[in-house]
């Protein structure tokens, strides 16, 4: 019962709070790390073409980082632009230790993930509902691919991690005006590669 208690209490606690009772509470920080652990998965899956294992690895080096430093956490910031920044080190980090040369590619299983992001892109608005199919998202897998990473990273942060232009600033660490430049960038280069695959209404 009293477990049961605990898990409810901790379930009510923001991110912020839960940071503050890690500092005393260990199960504090476990359900801080269930939080989080599936959408850095997919982070890091989106981001790279490592296996499951590796991409494990790379999650519990995440939060063994996030462990130490976070008495470093500000509380008037975003957790979860924070932990990103900090997953996004340590994906950049595994990718320099790498001593294959491969530039960091995006590998995701999920083909309706990346036919939304085409749909919302191109800014359709029937999104292709009546023929979105596992190769169109093939495809767009494939565009993504042919990005420069800093224009694959900023779609992949703000289309399907859905971070708004505050959180990918505090994550790249660049201004929010940077940010809206990179991602209309992207836009632009990610609809002219659309074009060789097909993918245009």
């Amino acid at each position: 019962m009293a477990k049961i208690l605990i898990t409810e209490k901790l379930q009510n606690l923001t991110d912020a709070q839960l940071v503050e009772a890690s500092s005393q509470n260990k199960e504090a920080f476990y359900y801080l790390m269930e939080r989080y652990e599936g959408r850095l998965l997919r982070y890091i899956h989106r981001l790279t073409n490592v296996s499951d294992t590796e991409a494990e690895d790379i999650l519990q080096d995440i939060f063994i980082k996030v462990y130490r430093n976070l008495n470093g956490f500000d509380p008037d910031l975003s957790f979860s632009s924070w932990i990103y920044r900090i997953a996004r080190n340590e994906i950049i980090n595994h990718y320099h230790k790498s001593k294959r040369q491969r530039e960091l590619e995006s590998l995701d299983d999920d083909p309706e993930a990346f036919s939304n992001l085409f749909e919302i892109i191109s800014e359709e608005p029937d999104g292709y509902q009546t023929y979105i199919k596992k190769e169109q998202a093939q495809a767009v897998h494939k565009v993504l691919e042919e990005l420069p990473q800093k224009y694959r990273e900023v779609l992949i942060l703000y289309y399907l991690e859905g971070m708004s232009y505050t959180e990918i600033s505090d994550i790249l660490r660049k201004p929010p005006g940077t940010v809206a430049t990179l991602l209309k960038r992207a836009k632009d280069k990610f609809k002219k590669i659309a074009t060789k695959y097909h993918l245009k209404s």
